[in-house]
């Protein structure tokens, strides 16, 4: 069974092992917004595979390009938007092209 990208499934100790961080460096992101762990019942901070892709982006930005972690977040959010967006013109490319198709066949 393969887990979704979204699936909290990491610890936060094997979390920050996967990143090469320490694990009060995932509390800081997560206490600056850069990610936002699942909770557990217990409080207990778990990690999806999303939250290591992002977390390793971010540790990129700073550790290749020297970006500051307001930086980061910026970066973040405007890559997130952007993706948004992209999502909203590919949805309504499909709405256009069904109404045109619709339109050619009523002719």
């Amino acid at each position: 069974m393969e887990r979704g990208n979204n699936e909290p499934c990491y610890v936060i100790s094997v979390a920050a092992h996967m990143l090469g961080v320490q694990t009060y460096t995932l509390r800081y992101y997560e206490k600056i917004g850069v990610v936002e762990p699942f909770r557990s019942r217990g409080n207990i901070r778990l990690y999806s595979e999303r939250d290591i892709t992002l977390l390793r982006q971010a540790k990129a930005l700073m550790d290749d390009l020297g970006v500051n972690l307001a930086g980061v977040e910026v970066i973040m959010r405007m890559s997130q938007h952007m993706a948004e967006l992209q999502q909203q013109v590919e949805e309504m490319t499909a709405q256009l092209k069904k109404y045109e198709e619709k339109e050619s066949l009523d002719r």
